[in-house]
């Protein structure tokens, strides 16, 4: 006697997993704020918010915050978006660079949108933005200044990943 058994797992991306990985951006920002004084506490909470409700609905390719002087980076975290669902690790926050020298410089957060996103109709779009707390200006972000990029952790939750990488200076 033989018998087959099948199990089928499917889990959805969720506003929970999504607030689960801002989170713990909002965390890197909290550390952040507390070595360098910015960004304040408002903006810690609507930057979470927006990056919450635009990961749910599957907008977001990067984001990055951090430092610019000459609007070139000097310190800064940015993460990337993968779905491919694959087991990964789940990093606590943290670990976030003290004591460079920002005098000077400007506190800048950068948001990348997906192809899902430029797949929406200019109406849907501004409908999506109307709920946010943040209103962005579409421009490039800052170069690369004097330092280096390093892949440090990730964060995970529903079958989606934010890998981080901090630009530090040498």
């Amino acid at each position: 006697m033989s018998f087959t058994m099948t199990r089928t797992a499917s889990e959805s991306f969720t506003l929970t997993h999504a607030k689960i990985l801002a989170s713990k951006v909002t965390a890197d920002m909290r550390r952040c704020q507390q070595n360098y004084g910015k960004p304040s506490d408002s903006e810690i909470n609507d930057y979470g918010t927006e990056l919450a409700l635009l990961l749910r609905d599957g907008y977001v390719d990067a984001y990055e915050f951090g430092f610019s002087r000459d609007d070139a980076r000097i310190l800064s975290w940015r993460y990337s978006v993968d779905a491919s669902g694959q087991i990964t690790t789940n990093d606590r926050p943290g670990g976030v660079i003290a004591g460079v020298n920002i005098s000077g410089a400007w506190f800048f957060n950068q948001l990348t949108r997906s192809t899902a996103w430029e797949k929406l109709t200019s109406a849907t779009q501004e409908s999506v933005t109307a709920g946010l707390p943040i209103r962005r200006v579409t421009k490039s972000g800052p170069r690369d200044g004097a330092g280096k990029w390093v892949y440090d952790l990730n964060y995970s939750s529903g079958g989606v990943t934010l890998g981080r990488k901090a630009f530090q200076p040498l």
